[in-house]
């Protein structure tokens, strides 16, 4: 017999939440599939909100793998994964000593004003002597690191992949595959600190059927959407993700 989380508020705002994420996976590079967990925080701790989504993002990132298996850009992922390696290691040894609060704080003023200059128009012109390798080791760390810690890792990978001007689907594909290997990584350290109990496990397992669902909804969408408004839209998500990392860091308001 399944032990589940039986709150129906849970629920009534679980099924959107999976939707959307799903959609936002599947479509837009996981623009706002932050919104996820936030949801479903409303009515339980965020931790177990946390624990609960980790499985689930597990099935939409099988789905969204196979939709992309031959579009994402497998000399770029090798670069990134190293540095995302580092900063899951790093988030699972000080799991307990991270403010997650500041980390949400930090990412979403960051987020916030890189996508408000993104929109304006301006170009942003990396004047960086730094090799490539180092910049996307930095930004792939810092990705792996908040994922582990408050499942916010969509911001810090974004800043350094829109400004490429990727193909989209080439740029989703390769956010697919980056994340699918993340997230089932953090499996590992999340057992190893207790977050994936039974009941936090069969919720996730009443739930993950809503994932495909909202996988292959992004899909539809992302091929009916120009390179143009997609990059916007992007943009437009970012914006609106980091100013809900400023609202949960709770920090100034």
């Amino acid at each position: 017999m399944l032990s589940i989380v039986t709150d129906p508020a849970f629920y009534l705002l679980a099924v959107p939440a999976v939707l959307l994420t799903g959609v936002s996976k599947g479509g837009f590079a996981g623009g706002l599939s932050l919104l996820g967990v936030p949801m479903m925080a409303l009515v339980m701790p965020v931790s177990q909100a946390a624990s609960i989504m980790l499985p689930i993002l597990c099935v939409m990132d099988m789905f969204g793998w196979w939709s992309y298996r031959k579009r994402f850009d497998r000399a770029l992922l090798l670069q990134l994964l190293p540095g995302a390696l580092l900063g899951i290691g790093l988030g699972a040894l000080l799991f307990r000593h991270l403010s997650s609060q500041w980390i949400e704080l930090l990412l979403g003023i960051m987020s916030t004003l890189f996508a408000v200059h993104r929109l304006s128009g301006a170009v942003l012109a990396d004047k960086s002597s730094l090799p490539e390798w180092l910049k996307a080791g930095w930004w792939s760390g810092l990705s792996g690191l908040t994922s582990f810690v408050a499942h916010a890792g969509g911001p810090p990978l974004m800043i350094y992949l829109l400004p490429k001007q990727m193909d989209k689907t080439r740029l989703v594909a390769t956010m697919t595959f980056f994340f699918a290997t993340v997230n089932y990584i953090k499996l590992i350290p999340y057992a190893w600190l207790g977050q994936l109990d039974t009941t936090n496990l069969d919720t996730a397992l009443v739930l993950a059927p809503l994932a495909p669902l909202g996988v292959y909804a992004g899909l539809w969408l992302h091929h009916r959407i120009n390179e143009t408004l997609f990059y916007r839209l992007s943009y437009l998500f970012m914006l609106l993700t980091g100013l809900k990392l400023v609202w949960d860091s709770r920090l100034l308001v």
